[in-house]
């Protein structure tokens, strides 16, 4: 199915404004769907006609679309009474029931407006389908859940919402008008309250009747002197700022997000939505936990590399014989290069690094220990090694440490010379090609020391790629390395 931003983009609605307006419109759908107990559609304007970008099915009620009609133009029944919703710039309902499919509907257009610095406008239209088969004796819930959408759908052709400065993306366990909703007053105090609403406020050790009750002072009242507060919490719970916060009190959670209403840009109320997601913060919390100790054991696995190989490199500079030395300096290098990658496993929050920044520390570190005294060697990187998981980052590293090691050392021998790094990237596939200008392979064949082994079992082994070495004609040695990436998750 198309998102929303091509469905719009290929109409040529190109304005970046207009198109995050209408996202963020079709961000709240579900709760306009909830709220007014119909299926709610939002359409873009065509060259001729309106489509369909969005749709939000009530989870209270049953729905008139058990297709869906994300990408449809208008239908003919609906084409008038959207357009003149769009050009008169307010909404429009049906003067009698419509039936669609057999079934008696009354639809509400609703325009929805951005007003942005020059003179507000219309971007797309809001439609409120709800079916009249099954209209019953409506409860007090359900009236108060028709009045509040009614307020935002006069909010939305206003161009008071969405608010600008509300947050978007829903953070996890956003609360949604089935697991609690309170209707406040304009001073704060609470005119009604949802059975959900009540039993989250009861959890948190609030005994009493919600209705008629500040919800300010009722909050202040369950938050425990020496608990965190987030500052935020009495301007949201006064129902004047579009925000969530957490209430907290005798170990549980409730999630609360205000919707300020207004009338012509006079406060008018407010309604706050609240969830428990004491089981979710817990989740959340563990989450954060376990990402701490992971870093942590980075962090100390990188320390404890560094101490083993500044042990080699001690050990490299008092050894008599040259052999040892060398043999040393070789393991100090591959030891250094697994603690770069945990080096930088520990700065992050998740087990993907970027790699730019590995090979980069990497070069470094062979430029300074690889190349003796005789030798100048230069480094160039072209293109973009991007994120890798960590099962990829720690053999690789290694694998390239050896390669560039090798350039410089046995490439170059003792003279000025350069090292050309190449990297091509697509979703199947990483190819690095490692050039240098140096004496090229001895006996045109590529050595069988240890070096030697351990990228091979690196690359063929661990990361299922593979490795070739050649001899171009204008000299020098060039390593190709190839690396499917098929299997890592996008």
């Amino acid at each position: 199915m198309s998102t929303l931003s091509d469905l719009v983009s290929a109409q040529g609605i190109q304005n970046e404004s207009d198109i995050a307006w209408l996202h963020r419109v079709a961000g709240d759908g579900q709760l306009f769907a909830d709220l007014a107990s119909a299926d709610v559609v939002l359409w873009a304007p065509t060259a001729d006609s309106y489509i369909a970008v969005a749709h939000a099915r009530p989870s209270g009620a049953a729905t008139l679309f058990y297709r869906d009609i994300v990408g449809e133009k208008v239908r003919p029944q609906w084409q008038k009474q959207v357009r003149d919703a769009a050009t008169r710039r307010e909404i429009v309902d049906t003067s009698s029931p419509e039936w669609f499919e057999e079934t008696p509907t009354r639809v509400r257009a609703v325009p929805v407006v951005r007003a942005d610095e020059d003179e507000p406008h219309v971007v797309g239209v809001l439609t409120r389908h709800t079916n009249l088969g099954e209209v019953r004796q409506p409860s007090r819930q359900q009236i108060t859940f028709n009045d509040c959408a009614d307020a935002i759908f006069r909010m939305i052709a206003e161009g008071a919402f969405p608010d600008p400065d509300a947050p978007t993306g829903a953070r996890r366990g956003a609360p949604r008008a089935s697991d609690g909703l309170v209707r406040l007053e304009v001073d704060g105090t609470i005119s009604f309250a949802s059975p959900n609403a009540l039993s989250a406020f009861n959890r948190l050790g609030f005994a009493d009747e919600l209705e008629g009750e500040s919800l300010p002072e009722v909050t202040a009242s369950l938050v425990e002197a020496s608990a965190e507060v987030d500052e935020s919490l009495p301007v949201v719970a006064s129902g004047r700022a579009p925000w969530r916060t957490d209430v907290s009190a005798r170990g549980v959670t409730v999630a609360l997000r205000t919707i300020p209403l207004t009338d012509h840009g006079e406060r008018s109320g407010a309604i706050v939505l609240c969830r428990d997601v004491t089981e979710l913060r817990s989740q959340e919390q563990e989450i954060l936990t376990k990402d701490a100790t992971i870093r942590e054991i980075h962090h100390r696995v990188k320390n404890n590399l560094q101490t083993v190989a500044s042990l080699l490199r001690i050990q490299a500079r008092r050894t008599p014989s040259e052999e040892a030395a060398e043999a040393l300096g070789q393991a100090m290098r591959r030891v250094a290069s697994i603690a770069v990658v945990h080096d930088t496993l520990s700065e992050g929050l998740t087990q993907n690094v970027d790699f730019d920044v590995v090979f980069e520390r990497v070069l470094r570190l062979v430029a300074e220990v690889a190349a003796s005294p005789n030798t100048l060697a230069r480094t160039h990187l072209t293109g973009r090694f991007g994120v890798l998981p960590s099962k990829y980052a720690t053999p690789l590293a290694l694998a390239l440490t050896e390669v560039v090691t090798n350039a410089v050392e046995h490439g170059l021998k003792d003279a000025d010379g350069e090292v050309s790094i190449t990297t091509e990237r697509s979703d199947e596939r990483l190819s690095v090609r490692i050039k240098d200008n140096g004496v090229g392979l001895e006996g045109g064949t590529v050595g069988r020391g240890l070096g030697t082994q351990i990228v091979r079992t690196l690359i063929q082994g661990e990361l299922g790629g593979t490795i070739e070495w050649t001899s171009p004609d204008e000299g020098g040695t060039e390593v190709i390395v190839e690396i499917p990436l098929r299997w890592i998750a996008k």
